[in-house]
């Protein structure tokens, strides 16, 4: 039920033209949400959002894999890649150990906090002129309206931060 909701969101956003990490978002989104209700689970936040892409790519969004990612995290993505060009019904067997497993697992790594400290870190490792560039991406697929839904959101994040 979960991973359809995440599919139709990616497929609409590939209609309207956004990128394929927007796309993929939607299957992070979806991975944290069963983190915090406990169907799922996860070492660290890094681990939850590796999860959501490893099911993104194979459900076939096109993502490519970080150039600064490591040998074995370039071998999964294509494994993952491969796996979305020819989809089958994953093993149940399989499935159900993988759930087991990750359900043993916290549920800390999905909390607000865990989230932002790993968005903090991964922004520090990207140049100024890289976050503005990738703004600037965002609002020309944004539209009116969610440029100014965005524009209240700061304005309300700004007020609380004063």
């Amino acid at each position: 039920m979960a991973i359809e909701k995440a599919r139709a969101a990616a497929k609409k956003d590939k209609r309207e033209g956004k990128s394929a990490s927007t796309q993929a978002g939607e299957y992070v989104h979806e991975v944290i949400e069963n983190i915090r209700k406990g169907k799922h689970g996860a070492r660290s936040a890094k681990q939850a959002i590796a999860i959501g892409l490893s099911e993104a790519r194979r459900d076939g969004v096109k993502l490519p894999v970080s150039k600064t990612a490591s040998k074995t995290v370039k071998k999964k993505a294509a494994q993952d890649t491969t796996a979305g060009k020819h989809p089958h019904k994953p093993s149940a067997t399989r499935s159900k150990a993988i759930t087991k497993a990750l359900k043993k697992e916290g549920h800390s790594a999905a909390s607000t906090k865990a989230l932002s400290a790993q968005t903090k870190k991964a922004s520090a490792k990207r140049t100024a002129a890289s976050r503005s560039a990738a703004a600037k991406k965002a609002v020309k697929t944004k539209g009116a309206a969610g440029r100014s839904a965005a524009a209240k959101k700061a304005a309300r994040t700004r007020k609380k931060a004063d």
